[in-house]
């Protein structure tokens, strides 16, 4: 007679099996002549019955891989193998499911009919409500990096939910110019490649060699949004300098100028002296030093010192002694014009009005009052002043009505202005020879430690030097900033997370006029002509600021001209400049849909849903595009701005070329070697002392494992809950790739119980169905109310959480296991649970997929076409343009939710003691036996506590005891009880604090306080429990 398999669970109570013996005796009696297998398959019978109180997982892994191993027999190999699918057209699945989920060929073919069959596109047509992304056009220098599939994965989460939940989704693609790092990158390509500057070719053949990068690399760009599953409306598609886009820019450009807004000036600006170019401020990395410092600067042989205050001294007119300042830019003093004093400061009040005498050239520097830049406590309380090479002083110069000198060429040599003496001289080499010079007139004063913020370029790693320039083209922010922060704190524009609202009032608040002049040849020529007259004695482009004749073209230039100087002969010559990248990115949400044309993509889609973007452009993109649209389009460009965390190595490294620690997310998407990560490293466009190997060798040692991109994009998004940085762990991602094929062995196991013949019903009637699809599909339903309301709350790490909860833990954990002994046994008695349990589990996979597929597209509509259709209901034929899932009231059980908790926590509690002690026999002991009434096995309180026990304790009510094979460890059990009592202790703390706050009783709703009560007891009451516990194993310990 076959032994009946062990079945680990709650031991019955004494009279119970009794009972059970002899009907087993009575059953074995009348089934005697039985085939074996009927044995089996009433053991099975038990099993089920005995189901809902623990799954028989031995048992049931058993015949499982009996019948795995019959149905192997009869497998056709060829019936696993996808056919060659057109391109374009729906893909040919396999008659039969992969044995395992393979990435590659998962993803093959989908995007591609996805796209021909015209999903991605959106209707300005449309009578449904619009949901609108424009994408931040990622720069045309290169492959896409995983920081930009972050923000695919984000996006498209969020533009495929919209589009199956009934939104005319539109998500405009586009490539930004990308003006300074496109052409550093070239450059760097043609002095690697040719041994040749830009000068060399000059500026038409520079930007030829720029055209032909963006075609390799925007090629590139394309294939990965593919890849990434990017739901995109390519014919929509926009490039920075495409000619719609650029005819946008100068419209701007000149608008804003008619209205004042656009002026051109000697400012301060941010010079690169590598490039030899002004940058904005997001070029501009700031290093923060606490002491002196030496680094490494482009152009100089030996490392430069930084982080030290150099203090010395101006001698004072007419013999009145002298008066010591202080810098950390000690080159600078060659072009100080004043010094300022505070007006109060006692020290310093007889020199008001007097001069200083500038010991290298002579020059009179007058000390002036200025209580807004100085700090009579800090230092001396005098402060030097140098007008044209620091933002403060810039302003005390205007303030004060300053000389402003330049001691700087281009490329960081000190001038004429700097004096003979120093003229020719690198600046960092100046710095010495002043200070030696200082000493040699004994004005000198000695130098210490201090901390100091440096601006250094992110493209040449150069240190930023504050410079005024010949007159640049600058934009008046005031007037449309003052609109910005309108704009946040009457909430017409929400940012996400809210904390970074106070960053964007700062610094709004304390914004500078922006310079949009920039001296290299990539980019869009400022739409300004000068003016040239034939009898003109000076005849320098720009030496007279008002001959300037800012148009559209030339020939509406020529014409302004000739209303301005009638009769006179003239030649117009272009600014030379080109515009900041940023002034077109800032035009983007406006550009694409058409702006300055009256568009019907315009009149539908502007303003936008939400701009989805990186924390650290919040300022250089994302304020200048709200100045812009609402200045120019009458709006603001886009009612949220949801700000991702950035992403960062798995040492919390930021990602940069030079750490050698960027990622390509196919090389996560295919797999790689290590072989081929150190290949790609070296044949990329860094300098060879760039190179960081040694990075990938510790941190890749095995390559990187192919995960594919439905487990990428999911391990990124669940990311999102981190704050401000994201610390990427490859092993996270390749987690979800196991899970994938988790979820591919779900399916799997449904199409072998379905049944080829199955077809699934339009409607499910849950009030006749067992107890486990009540509960499964309550659980769906909860977890599709938490998702979708994570979703539309931005808050996309809970929502990827809450899918993967339902489908992990409640979905392939509890019912698919609880459900198999159903198709296991074939008695009659078992049809009306075999045939709910069928047509729950479709209904689950099905829902599930539908609202897992925006963060998982691939795996989704795969594994969703592979599913039965419905035969009187008429399915559509994507998962992504199907219905997205939403509550069905009929479904939520809450009463059978929390009693299947209980059951699930008290199972996971005798399985903790089963991995820590031997094992035995198991009791539950619960106190409210209505809760629980059928469920599982209890011995009334007033039973005697089994002896020799090991305890954990469910909850207020319910405590599982484990019975030992030999002496309980007493130290053992009272370390788990105190940290039972410590756990409790430490939520009651935390509810006492919330409930004690000041405002609790008068500001938190009714049903919050009821709640938070309810919780307070309810710790109380564990408390007891555990205290209970502890005096009844001291109790033990001392009889023994």
């Amino acid at each position: 007679m076959e032994k009946q398999p062990e079945v680990h669970g709650p031991e019955k109570a004494p009279e119970k099996q009794l009972d059970e013996k002899t009907l087993e005796r009575k059953l074995r009696k009348n089934q005697k002549a039985k085939e074996k297998e009927e044995k089996r398959l009433k053991a099975k019978q038990k099993e089920a019955a005995m189901l809902q109180a623990q799954p028989a997982l031995d048992v049931l892994k058993k015949v499982e891989k009996k019948h795995r191993g019959k149905a192997v027999e009869d497998e056709n190999p060829e019936d696993f193998i996808d056919q060659d699918t057109p391109n374009g057209q729906k893909k040919l699945l396999a008659p039969q499911m992969a044995n395992q989920y393979c990435p590659s060929t998962v993803e093959k073919s989908w995007y591609a009919w996805w796209e021909s069959s015209g999903y991605f596109r959106a209707d300005s047509a449309s009578t449904k409500p619009p949901f609108v992304i424009v994408m931040p056009p990622p720069n045309v220098t290169g492959a896409l990096h995983i920081g930009h599939a972050l923000t695919v994965a984000i996006e498209d989460a969020m533009i495929r939910w919209r589009r199956m939940s009934g939104y005319n989704a539109l998500w405009v693609p586009g490539v930004d110019h990308a003006g300074i790092a496109t052409q550093v990158v070239v450059e760097k390509k043609l002095m690697r490649e040719r041994n040749l500057t830009r000068h060399d070719i000059g500026p038409d053949n520079f930007v030829c060699e720029v055209l032909k990068w963006k075609e390799r690399y925007g090629g590139t760009i394309l294939n990965q949004l593919h890849r990434l599953g990017a739901s995109l409306d390519w014919s929509r598609e926009a490039f920075t300098m495409d000619e719609q886009r650029s005819n946008a820019v100068t419209e701007a450009f000149v608008r804003l100028h008619k209205e004042g807004l656009i002026y051109r000036d000697n400012r301060l600006v941010n010079w690169d002296c590598t490039l030899l170019t002004s940058i904005s401020e997001i070029e501009v990395d700031h290093i923060d030093l606490k002491e002196e410092t030496m680094l490494k600067i482009p152009g100089y042989a030996t490392p430069v010192q930084f982080g030290v205050l150099i203090s010395f001294a101006y001698p004072l007119e007419e013999g009145l002694g002298e008066i010591v300042v202080a810098t950390t830019r000690i080159e600078t003093m060659l072009g100080d014009t004043a010094i300022a004093v505070h007006p109060e400061d006692k020290r310093y009040m007889h020199l008001h009005g007097r001069y200083a005498v500038h010991p290298f050239n002579g020059r009179k520097l007058k000390i002036i009052c200025d209580a807004e830049i100085v700090d009579p406590s800090f230092g001396t309380g005098a402060v030097k002043i140098a007008p044209a090479h620091d933002p403060n002083d810039f302003e005390v110069g205007r303030r004060n009505n300053l000389q402003f000198i330049n001691i700087l060429t281009d490329d960081g040599k000190i001038n004429s202005n700097g004096g003979a003496q120093f003229e020719g001289m690198p600046r960092f080499t100046a710095r010495i020879c002043i200070i030696e010079a200082l000493k040699a007139k004994g004005l000198y004063k000695g130098a210490k430690n201090t901390e100091t913020s440096l601006g250094i370029c992110s493209r040449t790693n150069d240190i930023v030097e504050p410079m005024i320039k010949s007159p640049q083209w600058f934009v008046n922010c005031n007037t449309m900033a003052k609109v910005a922060l309108d704009a946040v704190r009457s909430k017409r524009i929400e940012i996400i997370p809210p904390q970074y609202e106070q960053d964007w009032y700062r610094w709004l608040e304390n914004i500078r006029d922006w310079c949009v002049s920039r001296q290299h040849w990539w980019g869009h020529r400022v739409p300004a002509w000068y003016v040239t007259l034939e009898d003109d004695q000076e005849k320098t482009l720009g030496s007279d600021n008002d001959r300037w004749i800012v148009a559209k073209s030339e020939s509406a230039a020529s014409v302004e001209a000739q209303k301005s100087y009638p009769g006179k002969k003239f030649i117009l010559n272009q600014d030379p400049d080109v515009l900041d990248t940023w002034f077109s990115s800032a035009l983007f949400p406006l550009a694409v849909l058409g702006w300055p044309d009256d568009t019907a993509d315009l009149r539908s889609f502007y303003p936008t849903s939400v701009l989805e973007t990186g924390l650290d452009i919040l300022f250089c993109w994302v304020a200048r595009m709200v100045m812009m649209g609402t200045q120019l389009g009458g709006d603001v460009p886009f009612q949220k701005v949801y700000l991702h965390p950035i992403v960062c190595d798995t040492h919390g490294r930021k990602m940069c070329k030079s750490l050698g620690n960027v990622i390509d997310p196919l090389e996560v998407i295919n797999g790689m070697t290590l072989e081929g990560l150190v290949k790609r490293l070296e044949e990329g466009n860094l300098d060879p002392d760039e190179l960081n190997l040694e990075r990938k060798l510790t941190d890749y040692p095995d390559g990187i494992a192919e995960c594919g991109t439905d487990a990428l994009r999911f391990a990124l998004i669940s990311y999102t809950s981190q704050s401000d940085r994201i610390n990427l762990d490859i092993k996270r991602v390749v987690g979800y790739r196991q899970w994938c094929n988790k979820l591919w062995n779900a399916i799997r196991f449904a199409m072998g119980k379905l049944g080829v013949h199955y077809s699934p019903p339009a409607t499910v009637d849950v009030s006749i169905m067992p107890p486990i699809c009540k509960w499964i599909l309550s659980a769906l339903n909860k977890a599709t109310g938490k998702t979708v309301t994570s979703l539309e709350a931005y808050k996309f790490s809970d929502a990827t959480s809450a899918i993967y909860s339902w489908w992990q833990y409640q979905l392939c954990d509890v019912f698919i296991e609880a459900i198999k002994p159903y198709f296991f046994n074939e008695p009659q008695e078992f049809e009306s649970a075999r045939v709910a349990s069928r047509d729950t589990l479709w209904v689950c996979l099905e829902t599930g997929l539908r609202l897992l597929h925006p963060f998982m597209p691939y795996i989704t509509e795969e594994l969703w076409q592979h599913l039965p259709q419905p035969k009187y209901s008429c399915r559509q034929d994507s998962i992504m343009i199907s219905e997205y899932p939403s509550l069905v009231e009929e479904w939520t059980n809450d009463n059978l939710e929390n009693e299947m908790d209980i059951v699930l926590d008290t199972v996971n509690k005798i399985r903790s003691l089963k991995t820590r002690t031997e094992r035995k026999e198991s009791y539950n002991v619960l106190e409210n036996q209505a809760k629980v009434k059928g469920i599982i096995q209890i011995l009334t309180e007033n039973d005697e506590t089994p002896a020799d026990c090991a305890i954990a304790i469910v909850n207020k009510d319910l405590s599982v005891y484990l019975k030992l094979q030999g002496a309980i460890n007493a130290e053992a059990e009272r370390e788990k009880l105190r940290k039972k009592r410590d756990g409790i202790q430490k939520l009651h703390h935390a509810v006492t604090h919330m409930m004690d706050a000041s405002g609790y009783r008068e500001k938190a709703p009714q049903s919050v306080q009821e709640g938070d009560m309810r919780k307070h007891i309810a710790l109380l009451q564990e408390l007891e429990v555990v205290s209970e516990a502890e005096k009844k194993l001291d109790a033990k310990t001392d009889n023994i």
